[in-house]
């Protein structure tokens, strides 16, 4: 693999003021009117006009790559007026942070089901010669990589699942999902002397064909969920209340009298609606 060479180039304007005096030395000869001396003069001037070629500009977060018939020599990431070879072939690739939004793809998640995803992708290039020399087009590439990234871990992770709170799944756990699509992405980039700055999902839905279907899904899981932890909480303020009455002496329940009031208990505390109790103002018994 091609890596970088950082190369430096001397001051532009320095090269500038030479070359300038020297141009004027050249004029200077060729007005004497002596046929050595013009020919000198005119040598000169052509080095002077040719030097000029040499000099190029560089901007901040801006690298300029050199190649001298078709081999690298280096880059130069100075920003200012520079000069170099005039001979060199200069390319500028910049160094600034880039984002990209891929398209909405349509994959199946780990469970088959067909959802649309979409990420954005915040990246700049480190390795000016690996982007250059390793692959055909750097931004291109980036695109495409960065979409099959994307597809790859949306196969691997569930839409959502209310049944097993430790699957990792793309709706609830969206940080852990967006660092792993970042490693993920990053592998995919290092030949191409990219790095990746940030990966993060900013489209996730089900299929038009199954979204209805899912919803219903989705809200049947939430009330199994919710209904779940409500029988857990009455069961526990159910044992704590018979043992409150047992501790304190209140009053005295066998086996039968203790499944009624347990039965009772439950569905007070259990039943989506206000419950209406009827009160007993006779005996227990």
């Amino acid at each position: 693999m091609i890596k970088e060479i950082n190369k430096s180039a001397p001051s532009g304007f320095v090269a500038l003021l030479v070359l300038l005096a020297g141009g004027a030395v050249a004029v200077a000869m060729l007005a004497t009117g002596r046929p050595p001396v013009i020919a000198g003069g005119g040598l000169m001037l052509l080095a002077a006009v040719v030097g000029l070629l040499g000099l190029f500009q560089v901007h901040p977060n801006e690298a300029k790559v050199l190649q001298f018939f078709g081999r690298y020599v280096g880059t130069v990431r100075e920003p200012g007026l520079r000069w170099t070879n005039p001979l060199y072939a200069k390319r500028a690739v910049s160094l600034r942070v880039r984002n990209f939004e891929t398209s909405k793809l349509k994959v199946n998640d780990a469970h088959g089901n067909p959802i649309e995803i979409a990420a954005v992708v915040v990246w700049r290039v480190v390795d000016t010669a690996e982007a250059v020399f390793e692959v055909d087009n750097f931004v291109n590439y980036v695109h495409v990589q960065s979409e099959a990234a994307v597809r790859n871990m949306a196969t691997r992770y569930p839409y959502d699942s209310h049944e097993d709170a430790e699957t990792t799944s793309l709706v609830a756990d969206q940080i852990t999902v967006a660092e792993q699509l970042r490693e993920e992405n990053q592998q995919r980039l290092l030949k191409a002397g990219i790095e990746i700055i940030e990966s993060r999902i900013t489209h996730l839905a089900y299929a038009q064909e199954i979204a209805q279907a899912m919803l219903r899904r989705q809200q049947a899981s939430a009330i199994i969920a919710a209904r779940r932890k409500i029988v857990e909480g009455a069961v526990g303020m159910v044992e704590h209340a018979l043992e409150e009455l047992a501790d304190k002496s209140v009053v005295d329940l066998d086996e039968e009298r203790k499944a009624t009031m347990v039965s009772n208990l439950l569905v007070v505390l259990c039943s989506e609606s206000e419950a209406r109790p009827v009160v007993n103002a006779g005996s227990l018994y």
